[in-house]
């Protein structure tokens, strides 16, 4: 369904739309009708709607002895080039009123810089594989950001980005703290002691049908146990500081771990563990040279899946009892004052570090799998 069309006839066609879109009217500026190529103040759309045209004139003139990167990268510029000359007639003033010419100048935005990622994502060099990710994000972003500001979405509903990152560097030195606090000082411990305990109870079980029959069951009702009712537990126990919400970290990474390496020790087939025992092989011998090396997909798909659940854990986790610092407090207080832009803008910094770590743990997946079915094929 989406699948890349033929450069000839999709190149062209974008073009003519995007020519008539540019004559439409998108919305007004002051009661006054405007659309895509009026002039606004200082900034010289009308430029930028030329080019926008000629982009589509060389298109139709290279089409067909382009590549499939080279077309998909120019699809992608031109999607960039047309959101950029849209959203400066927004921060220019430019409200939408719905209009037909909005959502067919949205429909192309979209569409190209899909299609564009398309024909991306087939290339087997590094780049092209990086601009896919980073190409979908900042066109989800961008929508964000032209649809919440030209439509005049108030911003205690939903702040624009471009708001959302003004609060940020604005009070950036608070955010520094809270994130120290949440993710340096809770987070990380909390993470690497659920994981390392999840992993060799793990190993503790595959080894012992006893441990199997018994623990297991215990370890996942204690994986069912809400957050929200953990969470003012450990603070008893633990303190206000860092410790409890850590403690929250390990249980809640602690059960993901543990059933995804025993999933993996158990996925080593038949043939090799008869193999293993042809040499006369002992457990150890065995877990290490077979079923841990054959296991480590499964524990860097827990990996990753802690490194979201952790952060959570520790921001809910604040909310039942913290010092006056951290990402949970900062959330809490802020809502109760309805001060939502520095909310989002907190929010903005757990999800930018949240998305870092499991990037992060993906580059380590990929270098130490890459022997894996799965890693097979990826550039």
């Amino acid at each position: 369904m989406f699948a890349p069309i033929p450069d000839r006839y999709l190149i062209p066609l974008m073009a003519l739309i995007v020519a008539v879109a540019s004559v439409l009217p998108l919305g007004s500026i002051d009661m006054i009708g405007a659309g895509l190529l009026d002039e606004a103040g200082s900034y010289d759309l009308g430029a930028a709607g030329l080019v926008l045209l000629a982009l589509g004139a060389i298109a139709f003139g290279i089409a067909f002895r382009m590549s499939p990167g080279a077309s998909g990268l120019l699809l992608a510029i031109g999607s960039i080039l047309i959101g950029w000359a849209l959203v400066q007639r927004v921060w220019a003033g430019l409200r939408f009123d719905g209009s037909i010419g909005l959502w067919l100048l949205l429909a192309i935005i979209v569409y190209s810089a899909w299609q564009g990622m398309a024909r991306l994502a087939q290339q087997s060099y590094v780049v092209a594989r990086l601009l896919v990710p980073l190409l979908f994000g900042g066109l989800l972003v961008y929508l964000w950001e032209v649809l919440t500001v030209g439509f005049d979405v108030p911003a205690v509903l939903l702040p624009a980005p471009s708001q959302i990152a003004q609060v940020v560097i604005a009070n950036s030195d608070i955010l520094r703290i809270d994130f120290h606090q949440t993710f340096i000082k809770a987070v990380i411990p909390g993470y690497f002691m659920g994981c390392a305990i999840g992993f060799l109870v793990a190993v503790a079980i595959d080894r012992s049908d006893f441990l199997q029959r018994g623990l297991l069951p215990i370890c996942g009702a204690i994986s069912a146990m809400p957050i929200v009712g953990i969470a003012p537990i450990m603070v008893m126990w633990f303190g206000f500081d860092w410790h409890s919400k850590a403690a929250v970290v390990v249980i809640m990474t602690f059960f993901p771990m543990m059933v995804n390496t025993l999933a993996g020790l158990q996925s080593a087939g038949a043939m090799e563990r008869d193999l293993m025992r042809s040499y006369a092989a002992t457990y150890p011998q065995t877990l290490l040279k077979l079923r841990l090396p054959g296991a480590l997909p499964f524990v860097f798909n827990a990996l990753k899946l802690n490194s979201t659940l952790a952060l959570i854990g520790a921001i809910v986790a604040e909310f039942f009892g913290t010092p006056i610092q951290g990402m949970g407090f900062r959330i809490s207080t802020e809502v109760a004052s309805m001060d939502i832009d520095m909310v989002w803008a907190t929010i903005a910094v757990a999800a930018v570090a949240g998305s870092l770590s499991y990037g992060l743990l993906a580059l380590l997946e990929r270098a130490a799998t890459f022997w894996h079915p799965s890693q097979r094929g990826i550039g």
